[in-house]
C-alpha cells in the first residue's frame, strides 16, 4: 500500500467547534427542508410525523448567509474499506507526515498485521500531527451527534448534497489508536534497500518536500517501478530531491502535484510578508493558521527577518500548538535530514533553525493552548500568532477569528493550500477582518514535473486523471498538464475507486545455484564471451527465492535404477519378436515405476529378479 492519507475536506460541512459556547453559533438558525416539504410534514399523522427523516434533521443544521452547515462532531473520510480487505496488505510505505493520518483507520479493528515503513522524522512529525489533531477534538466535547441528514442528501443545498459518501465517514481516532498504530511502523533510512519477503526490494529516497519525505523504489530483478509522491525541487530546509536513482523504470507512478499550479511560493512569501507589515503598522494583530510542522518553520524565519529591516522588532510572534514545543525542540535535531546549509550549521556549532534563537531572546513565544498558564501575561497586541487548525474547524485558530473577526484591523493570512479559504471562513460570515490568501505549496508544479519526467525516462507514465486537463479555476491554462512520456506511449491514468491494470509483467526471475552444485559445473565456449553448461538439480523455492541444490543420494538412485534396466534390456536375447515385445513393455512399465519413487518388487521377470 502507498501512502495512507486523510481525506479532511468532509469536516468542512460541519460548524466550528469553540473552546467556550459562542453565542453567535448558537444564534444561527436551524435549516429545514423548503416550505412544500415543510407543509407536507405538517399535513401528516402524528405517526407519520414521528417516523418522518424531515422531523428527525431539525437541529441538526445550521444555516449561515445562505450556507448549511452539520451541527455535529466533525467527521473525516477514511480510505474505502469495501474496496480493499486491510487485513490482506502486508507492507505500508509512507511518502512522509502529511500521507499517514488514516494510519490508525487502517491498522486498528481491522485485523492488521503488516508492517509499515517510514523514515524517523516521517514517524515523530505524524505523531505530532494526530496528536494535536485528537487533543482539538478532544478539548471540546459534543454531546449531539448529527446522522439523520444524511438519508436526505437528494434534498439538501449544495455543497453538502455533493457530499461524497457521507455514511463512510468517520470520528476521529483516539490517541490509543495513534499510539497503537505507530507502533507497527519501522524506521528506515534514504537509500537503505529494504527486502519484501523476497519478492521486491523497496528503497527509500530523499524527495526534498518536508524533513524525512521519500519517494520510494520498488524494484526486482529485471523490473522497476518508482513512486514519487510530494516532491519539491525547490531550495528549503529539507535534504534536496535524489533523482538519479528513479531513472529509466518501468512504470512511473506519479502524484502529489502542488494544489496551487497558479502560485508561485517565492511570490506568496512576499506577499504574506507584505500584508503581515501593513497591518502591524496599523496597530492590528495577524492570525496565520498552520501546521505544527512544514512550511511553519520557513515562515518563521523569513518573516522574522522582514520584520527586523522594516523596524518591527518588538513585535511578539505566537506559537500556539498542543505539540509546539515538541515541534520546535525536535526539529533542531535532525541534521542529518535537513539541506546542505542547515546541516553545516550543526557543525559551528549553531541551531540549524533560528526559530532556536527566537525563542531563546524571546521573540517566538510558544505555548500548548491560549488558556495554558503565562499565555493571557505575555500577550500583548499589536501581535503575529501562529496556530491551528487550518480549516478553522477547531483548535485555537477559532477563538482568535471569533475575538478579532469584527475588527477590520485584523488580518487572517491562509498559508496552507488544503482547505479552500473561502469555504473555512463560510461559517463565520459576516466577517470584518481582512483576509488574505497566500497559499505555499512547494511540491512540484507541472512545468517542474514535466522536465522531471523527461530526465527520468519512464516506459510508462502512471498519474491521476485530473492532471490531465487545467485546474478548474484556469481553464485556458493548457500548460498546466502532464504530458506523455512519448506519443506512442499515452498515459496511464487512474480515480479514486477505480482498479488499474498497470503494463508490467515479470519475464526473468534470478535463480541462485548451490556452491557445492555450482562447482561440478564445467561450461563449454560456444563462442567468445558466450559458453553454456547443462545442470541437474533439485529445484527449490521459498519466500520467493529460487535456488538449485544438488540431489540427494536416494534421488540418485532413482538414476541408477534406471540404467539398471538399461543394461538387463541390452543382454535379453530378442530373437522372438514376440518375447522381445513383451519384454520391452516390461522394461518400460517398471523404468516408469521405478522413476515414479514406488517400491516395486516383482518375481515373474528377469529384469525385477535381476
Amino acid at each position: 500500500m502507498l501512502d495512507c492519507s486523510l481525506n479532511m475536506q468532509s469536516i468542512l460541512n460541519f460548524m466550528p467547534i469553540p473552546m467556550v459556547p459562542s453565542g453567535k453559533f448558537n444564534a444561527l438558525p436551524n435549516w429545514l427542508p423548503r416550505d412544500t416539504h415543510h407543509n407536507h410534514y405538517h399535513s401528516q399523522t402524528p405517526y407519520q410525523q414521528y417516523h418522518s427523516q424531515e422531523w428527525k434533521i431539525e437541529g441538526e443544521l445550521k444555516e449561515c448567509c445562505g450556507r448549511v452547515f452539520v451541527d455535529s462532531i466533525p467527521e473525516f473520510s477514511p480510505p474505502l474499506e469495501k474496496i480493499i480487505d486491510f487485513s490482506e496488505i502486508d507492507v505500508i510505505l509512507v511518502s512522509n507526515y502529511t500521507c499517514m493520518m488514516a494510519l490508525p483507520f487502517i491498522t486498528e479493528a481491522t485485523g492488521f498485521k503488516g508492517i509499515v515503513y517510514a523514515t524517523e522524522p516521517t514517524l515523530q512529525i505524524g505523531r505530532f500531527f494526530m496528536e494535536e489533531l485528537v487533543q482539538y477534538i478532544e478539548q471540546t466535547p459534543r454531546t449531539t451527534l448529527a446522522k439523520y441528514w444524511k438519508e436526505m442528501l437528494h434534498i439538501l443545498p449544495s455543497p453538502l448534497a455533493d457530499a461524497v459518501k457521507p455514511k463512510s465517514w468517520k470520528q476521529l481516532y483516539s490517541m490509543n489508536a495513534v499510539n497503537s498504530a505507530l507502533s507497527n511502523i519501522q524506521l528506515v533510512g534514504y537509500d537503505q534497500k529494504l527486502d519484501i519477503y523476497g519478492a521486491l526490494t523497496v528503497t527509500p529516497i530523499s524527495s526534498g518536500y518536508c524533513l524525512g519525505s521519500s519517494n520510494w523504489l520498488i524494484s526486482c530483478e529485471h523490473e522497476k517501478v518508482a513512486y514519487v509522491s510530494g516532491s519539491s525541487t525547490l531550495t528549503t530546509h529539507p535534504r534536496p530531491m535524489e533523482q538519479t536513482t528513479l531513472k529509466h523504470s518501468d512504470v512511473l507512478i506519479l502524484t502529489g502535484l502542488t494544489q496551487t499550479p497558479t502560485a508561485n511560493p517565492d511570490t506568496m512569501l512576499g506577499e504574506l510578508c507584505m500584508a503581515v507589515a501593513m497591518t502591524l503598522r496599523s496597530s492590528g494583530c495577524v492570525l496565520i493558521p498552520c501546521y505544527p510542522s512544514g512550511v511553519v518553520y520557513d515562515l518563521f524565519e523569513c518573516l522574522s527577518t522582514h520584520l527586523d529591516k522594516i523596524g518591527l522588532t518588538q513585535i511578539p510572534l505566537f506559537f500556539v500548538s498542543p505539540v509546539a514545543e515538541s515541534s520546535l525542540a525536535y526539529s533542531n535535531i535532525l541534521a542529518e535530514w535537513l539541506s546542505t546549509n542547515k546541516q553545516n550549521k550543526v557543525y559551528l556549532p549553531e541551531e540549524p533553525f533560528p526559530h532556536g534563537f527566537l525563542v531563546k531572546n524571546a521573540r517566538l513565544k510558544h505555548f500548548t493552548s491560549i488558556w495554558q498558564g503565562g499565555f493571557s501575561t505575555e500577550y500583548r497586541q499589536p501581535c503575529v500568532v501562529f496556530c491551528g487548525h487550518p480549516s478553522l474547524r477547531f483548535g485555537d485558530a477559532v477563538h482568535f477569528v471569533q475575538l478579532w473577526g469584527n475588527n477590520p484591523q485584523h488580518t487572517i493570512i491562509f498559508t496552507e493550500p488544503d482547505f479552500p479559504y473561502l469555504e473555512a471562513l463560510a461559517p463565520y460570515q459576516p466577517l470584518a477582518m481582512k483576509a488574505v490568501h497566500c497559499p505555499i505549496d512547494t511540491s512540484l508544479n507541472f512545468t517542474q514535473a514535466n522536465k522531471l519526467i523527461r530526465d527520468l525516462k519512464p516506459d510508462n507514465l502512471v498519474i491521476p486523471e485530473c492532471y490531465t486537463q487545467p485546474p478548474y479555476t484556469a481553464p485556458h491554462r493548457l500548460d498546466l498538464i502532464i504530458e506523455p512520456v512519448a506519443p506512442e506511449k499515452p498515459l496511464i491514468t487512474f480515480r479514486r475507486g477505480e482498479v488499474t491494470k498497470l503494463p508490467l509483467k515479470r519475464s526473468k526471475s534470478r535463480i541462485f545455484i548451490e556452491p557445492k552444485l555450482a562447482s561440478s559445473i564445467i561450461p563449454s565456449q560456444i563462442r567468445p564471451g558466450l559458453s553454456l553448461a547443462s545442470i541437474t538439480g533439485e529445484l527449490e523455492i521459498k519466500d520467493n527465492v529460487y535456488t538449485i541444490k544438488s540431489i540427494e543420494p536416494q534421488q540418485q538412485l532413482i538414476g541408477r535404477g534406471k540404467r539398471k534396466i538399461q543394461d538387463a534390456s541390452s543382454s535379453v536375447d530378442t530373437k522372438d519378436s514376440k518375447d522381445g515385445e513383451n519384454f520391452k513393455e516390461k522394461d518400460l512399465r517398471h523404468e516408469y515405476v521405478l522413476m515414479g519413487r514406488r517400491n516395486h518388487t516383482c518375481n515373474k521377470c528377469d529384469v525385477c529378479a535381476d
